[in-house]
């Protein structure tokens, strides 16, 4: 099976050492996703698209390049396309009637035709020639070329062309790793985890660092959304998830700084704490999730008197907008359920917070705080590349993992439903119950605590992540099935 790749537009108005650049690294990532469910995909790269053709025309694998394809960052959209040779404008129409007969019953439509190459015909050539035909030879309604319900469409270049047979949107955005890397500060809350997801968007490699205020648990919760968003929308690249142990900077705060200010003086020393972890990962850039007026700490003053703590230049994707905005976009990538289940860790908490921050102010208060205690936390950081994220927890949580299933065990497949409808799980004679990740949480408790549970995804990774998480709340009937362990 064949797809046609359509650039992001500003990829395409860059300088043409630019614009072949940003094309060959669209190129390579592209490869390095599709290859995860294709080893032998082929992709080629041109100057106003890229084709990608599969090993097979499985339909199970097209699904999952198609869904792969809408979540890569730099693709504009894709098209689903058969290949044809450039025979006659009567060979198109007859291949167009096989392909849109069905579909262009009792609807409207219109055919458009992008053309490259040299030919004796025009684009409007081939548009009325098979417009005309398709509208007398099949059961269509008729044409409509400002409203039509259905589309047309057909792709010349040079001797070959292509009929569309779906279409699906991509992200848009820069290809992953066009732009400087960052180091995000996330917290697993709506604004961390999109603020995240538009860097990596926009082609910045970002690398995660979160700031554990409520113990291991919180910090599984939080590795489970980080690698979400990496494994959706940036495994092309490697990145690290950096944990740094703050509870007992949050105990010199509660205890050493008067209570308006702690709000401003927290996030302070994240920043310190931060900036000093991205300069040794050689990171000029910090991102955080901060709109502003947001909450007491997020106004101007108080974010210029957070900000004069550090030299590194700290980005704000979501600083003009509105909080819907914010969850609305959490909702289509698919954190809003993560959110939902992830308790919020206020450890610092004003009665009647600073607005208006004042630098000496937050100096005189930092004067009694002991920075060996904000040392000890950057010394104590953990950092584990996020496609090996498990590793850091199994020292300190044990979950089974097996390969075989006996009687009475009962598998949970827990994938998001859009994986579990491409590639439904069964297994002969053992139950198999779906419940996606992010309700696993709040239906666990409700099931029989006296059967034994095991759950898989396709990697093993967020099944491994989950099973800890449940462990962690006391649920000790559960493990990870996962085919490929120990082989």
């Amino acid at each position: 099976m064949k797809f046609i790749i359509k650039l992001f537009p500003e990829i395409t108005i860059k300088s043409a050492p630019v614009r072949k650049r940003f094309i060959n690294m669209l190129r390579k990532n592209i490869r390095t996703i599709l290859k995860r469910v294709d080893e032998n995909i082929d992709v080629s790269g041109v100057w106003d698209h890229i084709e990608v053709t599969t090993s097979s025309s499985d339909e199970i694998l097209v699904a999952e390049v198609s869904d792969l394809l809408s979540h890569i960052p730099g693709i504009a959209y894709w098209l689903q396309v058969a290949e044809h040779k450039l025979v006659s404008l009567e060979d198109i129409l007859e291949k167009a009637i096989e392909a849109h007969s069905e579909t262009l019953a009792g609807k409207t439509f219109c055919v458009r035709c992008n053309r490259n190459g040299k030919h004796d015909f025009q684009s409007i050539d081939v548009e009325r020639f098979v417009g005309g035909g398709l509208n007398q030879q099949t059961e269509a309604s008729g044409v409509s070329l400002k409203n039509p319900e259905i589309t047309v469409r057909i792709d010349i270049k040079n001797d070959r062309y292509f009929m569309t047979q779906k279409r699906g949107e991509g992200l848009g955005g820069y290809p992953l790793g066009s732009q400087e890397p960052v180091l995000s500060l996330i917290s697993g809350g709506f604004d961390s985890t999109v603020s995240s997801f538009l860097t990596m968007k926009r082609g910045i490699r970002t690398h995660f660092c979160f700031f554990n205020l409520g113990g291991h648990a919180h910090e599984l919760a939080v590795k489970e959304v980080a690698f979400y968003l990496w494994n959706r929308f940036g495994a092309s690249h490697r990145v690290k998830f950096v944990t740094v142990p703050f509870e007992g900077v949050v105990e010199e705060i509660l205890t050493k700084v008067d209570n308006s200010q702690m709000g401003v003086i927290l996030k302070r020393m994240m920043l310190r704490a931060a900036s000093k972890v991205a300069e040794e990962m050689e990171m000029a850039a910090l991102v955080t999730g901060e709109a502003i007026g947001q909450v007491s700490s997020q106004t101007l003053p108080n974010l210029a008197v957070i900000d004069s703590v550090t030299d590194a230049l700290v980005l704000r994707p979501l600083i003009t907008m509105d909080k819907q905005a914010i969850i609305d976009i959490s909702i289509q990538i698919g954190t809003e359920e993560f959110v939902r289940n992830i308790p919020e860790y206020c450890a610092v908490i004003s009665k009647n917070p600073t607005t208006r921050a004042k630098e000496e102010k937050i100096a005189a208060e930092e004067e009694r705080f002991n920075f060996e205690v904000l040392e000890d936390a950057i010394q104590s950081r953990r950092m584990v590349s996020i496609h090996d994220i498990i590793a850091d927890d199994l020292t300190r949580e044990e979950v089974e993992v097996v390969n075989e299933v006996h009687q009475g065990e009962v598998i949970i497949d827990i994938r998001h439903p859009t994986e579990e409808e491409i590639k439904p799980f069964t297994m002969p004679g053992r139950e198999v119950v779906t419940i996606p990740f992010y309700q696993l949480r709040t239906r666990f408790p409700e099931l029989d605590k006296d059967r034994h549970y095991l759950l898989y995804c396709e990697k093993g990774v967020m099944s491994q992540l989950h099973a800890m998480h449940l462990r962690e709340e006391g649920h000790e009937n559960v493990g990870v099935f996962n085919p490929k362990a120990g082989q």
